[in-house]
């Protein structure tokens, strides 16, 4: 791991945390694993998939990608190692039924029962899982379908990094409420980041569904000589798509799906082609595309849309109050700003989506109270039906 990391890299929430804990030599040392963390998981982020991308899906083996990935494989175990490392220093595991032990366990339960105890309870269990999990990246690294196989070494790869951040977030947020009642996204190092990313590949994807649904219902009722030229406005969004930091977002199988059927359908735009031709190809395309929105699925997404509705509940409670007591301008401006924080929930339902990209062409702020009325009422139908787990 690069130079030690500085303090900047733990959120406030979690120096209160630190802070708050009596044992300052107990607090120091977790500091140090914090940090370690922090840095980690920066590392385990910063790594690009897309110039290790083809534009091409080949089955022939493609060994020269592993010389290629072998120093990302590496800095990966090293990354992890690094953690793991700080962590055996600062608190090692030690071999219990000593007098050591008893002492120590005696000292710790006068000055702070059992809670640094639970803390490294924790650490511990996570960095067995760590290792557990850097021996199952250097075995699957082995493997010949995926050593051979672009798409499948870049697919493990990206998927052992995400297992891993997901391990050190646990880590932190875990033993950290043992001293106090926190959330994920006030001490997890990254886990903003990674809700905002999925909130923009759930809107981005949301819109290629519908563009690739729409495109279908033309290609359907298109003339025959029509086809080609269909399929070269399908390859033109399909290309608009492809420039999206959504994309580059995508898991390595799914943007393997989305290169194989940009490949064919770029012979189809390039030569005359049948309408029977084109949606053999195009309408599991259109499936998949629907499939990608499974990210809805993700706890960490779920679990901001919760909080993102109870938030938009609360705006539209303060409108109608105002509504009833005459404020001049401020239930139109409350209902402005529950629809806008609203905007992060685009593709969680098709039909909130519609009242999203509806609204966004109007100035809300400015409506007449008839219009805040009725506009209030239909958001809060449409949020209450939404499926938010």
């Amino acid at each position: 791991m690069d130079g030690p990391p500085t303090t900047d890299a733990l959120s406030p929430r979690l120096r209160q945390v630190l802070e708050s804990i009596q044992d300052r030599a107990f607090a120091a040392r977790l500091r140090k694993v914090y940090l370690a963390a922090a840095q980690a998981v920066i590392r385990l982020s910063d790594m690009d998939l897309v110039r290790y991308e083809t534009s091409s899906v080949d089955d022939s083996p493609d060994l020269s990608l592993w010389e290629e990935m072998a120093p990302v494989i590496r800095d990966t175990v090293m990354d992890v190692n690094g953690l793991l490392q700080v962590i055996r220093e600062h608190f090692p595991q030690n071999v219990e039924g000593g007098l050591a032990d008893v002492v120590e366990r005696a000292v710790n339960e006068t000055v702070a029962p059992s809670r640094p105890d639970d803390a490294v309870a924790v650490m511990h269990a996570v960095m067995g899982r760590l290792a557990q999990q850097v021996t199952e990246l250097g075995e699957g690294m082995r493997k010949p379908e995926v050593v051979s196989d672009r798409w499948n070494l870049l697919s493990e790869i990206q998927r052992f990094r995400t297992r891993f951040r997901q391990e050190i977030g646990t880590l932190v947020h875990e033993s950290a409420a043992v001293f106090a009642d926190v959330h994920q996204k006030d001490v997890v190092p990254g886990f903003l980041e990674e809700v905002s990313s999925a909130v923009t590949v759930r809107a981005t994807v949301s819109d290629l569904v519908r563009v690739v649904s729409a495109r279908l219902d033309k290609i359907r009722e298109a003339e025959p000589e029509d086809t080609q030229w269909h399929a070269q406005q399908l390859e033109k969004e399909l290309d608009l798509f492809g420039k999206t930091p959504a994309y580059r977002a995508l898991r390595a199988q799914d943007k393997r799906a989305v290169v194989e059927f940009r490949s064919k359908l770029g012979q189809m735009a390039n030569r005359p082609t049948t309408k029977p031709e084109l949606l053999e190809v195009a309408e599991p395309f259109g499936t998949l595309c629907k499939g990608l929105l499974q990210v809805n699925n993700r706890a960490l997404l779920q679990q901001h849309d919760r909080e993102v509705v109870a938030g938009c509940g609360v705006r539209l409670e303060q409108a109608e109050q105002a509504l009833r007591s005459a404020a001049p301008g401020q239930p139109a401006l409350l209902l402005a700003e529950a629809i806008l924080s609203a905007q992060e929930l685009y593709g969680r339902d098709p039909t909130l989506d519609g009242f999203l990209r509806k609204a966004r062409k109007i100035p809300v702020a400015s409506l007449g109270e008839g219009d805040v009325r009725a506009m209030l009422e239909q958001f809060r139908t449409l949020l209450a039906s939404i499926p938010v787990m």
